[in-house]
């Protein structure tokens, strides 16, 4: 299933029934799962370990070399999870020394002309709309959106079922649970929609929302609204997600966003 006209090294690992189309390009470090689909021209570099059943559209450069001045030549990977999309012409570097490898996890779709640099961390059933890009070291968690448009500054950290509204500028982590938008990047509430689709009930989406009714709306810094949340709200699964994440966070959470000002 390989078509006479790719170009594929012949010490590549590539499982019997891959599709390789025309003009598309395969280095020898590479190893492509079973039931994979690689469209014409696009190249698949050293140090890509491609899942089962990814489809990678024309035009995509999986594992080249990171767009870092540090970086030497060290041998590192891009990791491609079972079932993942990634469409026309999306570009995922590897890693480098400081983590090794670059990693998108399964069940993402990766939409056309998105940029995922160096050590990136994509966790599963991500989705990252068009012309989005990911500076290095970023982390995504499951289930997370980044609208088309998005720019994600080095080592932010994104949360899990969070939405990013499209054209932001991602300069803050942003924490479980939360949609952010605007200018510059905040708190616009709760994603709540997604999390109805998703099978969370009507009483677990209000005690999130009871979280960061705490967090940006009391007057409290973050780290008392913390102890608050803690002290005060039930325990449970996502109220300690989100606290874990905010006193995890390096690079500061986003801010709220109330009467058109930021807190």
């Amino acid at each position: 299933m390989i078509s006479k006209q790719a170009n594929v090294h012949a010490g590549a690992k590539i499982a019997d029934d891959v599709e390789v189309n025309a003009f598309a390009s395969i280095y020898e470090d590479v190893e492509i799962g079973s039931g994979t689909w690689i469209g014409p021209n696009a190249v698949i570099m050293n140090g890509a370990r491609i899942g089962k059943n990814v489809q990678i559209f024309p035009g995509a450069v999986i594992s080249g070399d990171p767009q870092d001045l540090k970086f030497e030549g060290e041998i590192t990977t891009a990791e491609i999870g079972d079932n993942t999309i990634i469409r026309e012409y999306v570009t995922i570097n590897k890693g480098t020394k400081a983590n090794d490898r670059t990693v998108v996890g399964k069940d993402c779709m990766i939409m056309s002309y998105v940029h995922i640099a160096h050590d990136c961390i994509l966790q599963d059933r991500v989705i990252m709309g068009s012309y989005a890009a990911l500076a290095g070291e970023v982390e995504v968690d499951n289930w997370a959106i980044v609208s088309p448009g998005s720019l994600v500054h080095q080592f932010v950290r994104i949360g899990t079922h969070v939405m990013i509204q499209g054209g932001s500028k991602v300069n803050k982590d942003v924490p479980p649970f939360a949609m952010a938008g605007r200018e510059p990047i905040s708190f616009t509430g709760i994603n709540s929609i997604g999390l109805r689709r998703r099978g969370f009930t009507n009483e677990t989406i209000y005690a999130i929302q009871e979280v960061y009714r705490i967090l940006y709306q009391r007057g409290l810094n973050i780290s008392d609204a913390m102890e608050f949340v803690e002290a005060n709200l039930p325990a449970s699964k996502e109220r300690d997600e989100v606290i874990l994440f905010v006193r995890a966070s390096k690079r500061g959470i986003i801010r709220g966003y109330f009467d058109g000002k930021s807190e």
